[in-house]
């Protein structure tokens, strides 16, 4: 059964840096989609990057690209975040979730879209 443990979060401040990881046990990542979410408080879900590790494939939300790198390493099973020059309403709720649809046959952004989700690691940015 596939288990997916996020860590790496915690207090940054206004433009610095946070790498995040995304473990997971019970499959392979490599013929998954992983996509961050992220949940501030009184919004949705919002999809953040995207990897289809088989092919290294990434997507990001306008708002992160330049800043965000995701990328996914095989032999640990495990995917990650590095979030630099991060700003105060990054504040959220940090989530990785998967699912194995072939790519292009879902929303890459759709929380619905994915079907196994991990706990969530919260990030603060703030001075």
């Amino acid at each position: 059964q596939l288990q997916l443990v996020e860590s790496g979060g915690g207090l940054v401040q206004p433009g610095g840096s946070l790498r995040l990881s995304c473990a997971a046990s019970g499959v392979s990542l490599d013929r998954y989609t992983i996509c961050w979410f992220r949940q501030a408080p009184g919004k949705g879900r919002e999809g953040v990057s995207f990897i289809t590790t088989s092919n290294g494939k990434t997507d990001y939300a306008d708002s992160v690209k330049e800043r965000f790198t995701i990328s996914g390493d095989n032999a640990k099973n495990t995917v990650y975040l590095q979030m630099n020059m991060l700003k105060p309403e990054e504040t959220a709720v940090y989530y990785c979730a998967v699912t194995d649809w072939p790519r292009g046959t879902f929303v890459l952004d759709h929380p619905g879209s994915y079907a196994e989700w991990g706990q969530g690691i919260q990030v603060t940015v703030s001075s």
